[in-house]
């Protein structure tokens, strides 16, 4: 049985099955192709992880798990990590030699492609000057006017070093603008991990079978009250039950710490109701989605501005940053313009501030999300296609460059939906796709990404090795 959620907005297409709830628009292609031609060959020859494998035990007796982030150990999936050596545009190579084309994208910032020229000559100049000042630098300046310019929401902004700090900030200020304590996230968003937000959260706290961590004292989230995500009526009974002590409300908005799960319509318009009605703050957690939706992000995508955003991601080009931005009278708390302290040393560094500047420039090229959107729809299509034809329950969806499918007839509206989802089929079906030369996130509870550097090609590759797979598992 098909089922699909339309209305969202032009661009998002969510299906179940075979059907995609939007057409697929034409677009203009033109430069942003990165030819990275594989040969019948080079695919044909023998896979092997024997160098992943060894550097990966090696690391075991080095790192906690042998990573320095959970999801990279494979504990989902199965088999063995992949230890990378090298990527460029839309490919990535391990260290035995095997390409992949990628659709994690260094979790969403390589929007553009991995190691772009124009983004590797600017760092290589400003390189030249230092590489980090602890002072200011006129580069946050001009990232600074870019952000503003582009995103609704924010006319001020505070540069971190990566979402999880972001989320932090913006927490501790929504809290000292409000003089309230609680707030209230969603059952599977993931807002980085802080000890506050380790609720219910998602991404690899899902991944890793953890309700949250232990570690995390029981008055760090007392304060956190959690609802489904795309429920407003827990929502409101949240507000009714706990009038006058929220000081906010943030999510993701759109999920992609729980695979892709866009909002149903009317959703975000109820929250920014909700909160403006009990002066309360709308946060948008857009570190995946931000400058990825659209040049605006969610918010701009949807219409729907909040009062507070984070970002990270794709604003550092690949680099390690972050930032959280909104009205000018609340981020006027800031330390040293306010009261609410926050500082880092790495913030606002040279090199962030100029991969950051580098990419914004080129999606702000007519044409970047129409391609997205494009390319996007047709892997999409092809995937859930495939899926039908080999027999298998499939849906998923996208919204120009983020996508995600789910082993599950669906539809996929929160967590607990996204959990019915046949998490060892999903694990086959991944580590028949890294055979195949395809680089999926390690876990059914993540969103896939897209870049200007994805061929015609690596599509209908990517397609036909989705088929090759799901017709053996």
């Amino acid at each position: 049985m098909a089922a699909s959620i339309s209305g969202i907005g032009i661009g998002l297409g969510l299906s179940c099955s075979s059907n995609l709830s939007k057409s697929l628009h034409s677009s203009q292609s033109s430069g942003f192709r990165v030819k990275m031609t594989v040969s019948v060959e080079d695919k044909k020859k023998n896979y092997t992880l024997q160098k992943s494998e060894e550097a990966f035990n090696a690391a075991k007796n080095l790192m906690p798990g042998g990573v320095n982030s959970p999801v990279r150990a494979f504990k989902s999936v199965g088999g063995q990590p992949i230890v990378i050596d090298s990527v460029k545009g839309s490919h990535m190579w391990d260290i035995d030699g095997n390409e992949y084309i990628d659709y994690v994208g260094s979790w969403g910032p390589a929007i553009i492609g991995h190691a772009d020229d124009e983004v590797l000559a600017a760092l290589a100049e400003t390189m030249k000057k230092g590489t980090s000042f602890g002072a200011p630098c006129l580069l946050e300046n001009v990232l600074a006017e870019m952000v503003i310019s582009a995103v609704p929401s924010i006319e001020m902004v505070r540069f971190v070093n990566s979402g999880t700090e972001a989320c932090m900030g913006v927490l501790r200020l929504a809290r000292a603008f409000t003089g309230r304590e609680k707030i209230i996230k969603f059952e599977g968003c993931y807002h980085g991990h802080a000890d506050p937000f380790l609720v219910k959260a998602g991404s690899g706290v899902a991944t890793l079978g953890l309700p949250d961590s232990p570690g995390v004292p029981r008055a760090a989230t007392f304060e956190t009250l959690t609802a489904p995500y795309n429920d407003i009526l827990a929502v409101k009974n949240l507000f009714n039950s706990n009038k006058g002590e929220l000081a906010a409300v943030i999510l993701e908005p759109v999920v992609g710490n729980s695979g892709f799960i866009p909002p149903k319509p009317d959703f975000l318009e109820a929250l920014q109701r909700l909160t403006k009605e009990n002066g309360t703050l709308l946060i948008f957690d857009e570190v995946m989605t931000g400058f990825r939706l659209s040049y605006g992000g969610a918010q701009e995508y949807f219409g729907i501005t909040p009062d507070l955003t984070t970002l990270g991601k794709i604003i550092g080009g690949g680099l390690p940053v972050g930032a959280y931005g909104g009205r000018r009278e609340i981020m006027e708390m800031v330390a040293p313009a306010g009261p609410m302290y926050q500082a880092g040393t790495l913030s606002g560094n040279p090199l962030a501030m100029t991969a950051g500047i580098q990419t914004l420039k080129r999606l702000k090229e007519p044409g970047t999300y129409e391609y997205l959107d494009k390319i996007t729809g047709q892997l999409v299509q092809g995937i859930l296609d495939a899926g039908k034809k080999t027999g298998h329950a499939i849906c998923g969806g996208y919204i120009n460059g983020m996508f995600g499918f789910f082993f599950t007839e669906g539809p996929v509206y929160n967590f607990d939906d996204a959990k019915k989802s046949d998490t060892a089929k999903f694990a086959r079906f991944y580590r028949g796709m890294l055979e195949e030369g395809v680089y999926l996130a390690p876990s059914q509870f993540e969103a896939g990404f897209t870049s200007l550097a994805h061929t015609q090609e690596d599509i209908q590759m990517t397609i036909a090795a989705a088929e090759k797979v799901l017709s053996k598992i």
